[in-house]
């Protein structure tokens, strides 16, 4: 029996494949679980528009990321955390903190986990963090750490 998968399928295949499984298989695994459908035409074309939706909304997202990594290149912000004698921060800048000042200075929401830290930012001065915008486009971002008065 042909099957549209809905999902993958561990030894079968993955999820908008075409396969052919035995009968039992489909019938008393993969359709009650709604893991597949029968591979008729009108559920072939949905399952081809499906994935043109998908395809034409990875690109748009992938052009936003490019366009956000190109406008991150001339902008920084600014952290005022206190700081104690030789510029040593009482406590460490996180990935936490430059998502919150991102927000709060560029009106950008840029979500913690995808900010890449060598190490936490112990001292005063200028650092460079990465963010992970889309799979393979990475920007860049100023962090200037100042001290507090």
């Amino acid at each position: 029996m042909l099957v549209l998968l809905k999902q993958d399928v561990k030894g079968s295949g993955k999820a908008g494949d075409i396969v052919k499984v035995s009968d039992g298989y489909a019938r008393n695994m993969l359709l009650p679980k709604g893991l597949a459908v029968e591979a008729t035409d009108a559920n072939i074309r949905a399952a081809e528009k499906q994935k043109e939706r998908i395809a034409q909304k990875a690109a748009e997202d992938r052009a936003a990321a490019e366009e956000l990594s190109e406008a991150l290149k001339e902008k920084s912000i600014t952290i005022k955390a206190k700081a104690g004698e030789g510029g040593r921060l009482f406590g460490a800048i996180t990935s936490k903190d430059i998502a919150e000042a991102a927000s709060a200075q560029l009106n950008l929401e840029i979500d913690k986990k995808k900010i890449e830290l060598d190490s936490p930012i112990k001292s005063v001065g200028t650092y460079t963090a990465i963010l992970r915008l889309y799979s393979e486009i990475k920007g860049e971002l100023n962090i200037s750490v100042e001290s507090e008065e």
